[in-house]
């Protein structure tokens, strides 16, 4: 009898192994990619993620520059908003990025504290400045 019972433990085993080998090879072919999709992902170049500048704060254009009096240190501005002597301005172009206080300004050679939206000013700048540099607020 006890030859009997062996055997029917040998016929159970080899009954639920290839039940486990069927799922094993479910598994393995889930986690596995096939041949074609590995040489097809090889060959093709991976994307670089696009690093994009934060967008700056928007500022307040005042106005544009014209023209340059290097020997006097003096730049042409037509306004495109209100300016006032004592305030902070920022001078930016491709090569200019300054800010600075207005300390002098002028319309037609005469001195003036205050200037409005439409007039052409000379004003003093501490550096050298170019044409179609922008006058940001601050």
């Amino acid at each position: 009898m006890a030859i009997k019972k062996a055997k029917k433990t040998k016929k159970a085993k080899k009954a639920k192994r290839p039940v486990k080998k069927a799922i094993r090879r479910k598994i393995i072919k889930k986690n596995k990619p096939s041949k074609i999709r590995s040489q097809k992902q090889k060959t093709a170049p991976k994307k670089k993620p696009v690093k994009r500048p934060k967008p700056a704060l928007k500022q307040v254009v005042l106005g544009k520059i014209t023209h340059y009096f290097p020997k006097v240190r003096a730049a042409v501005v037509v306004l495109k908003s209100a300016l006032s002597a004592g305030d902070k301005v920022r001078i930016k172009g491709h090569t200019t990025d300054f800010s600075q206080i207005i300390t002098s300004m002028q319309i037609d050679h005469t001195p003036v504290n205050t200037a409005k939206k439409g007039d052409e000013i000379g004003l003093l700048v501490n550096s050298r400045v170019r044409d179609k540099d922008i006058v940001y607020k601050g």
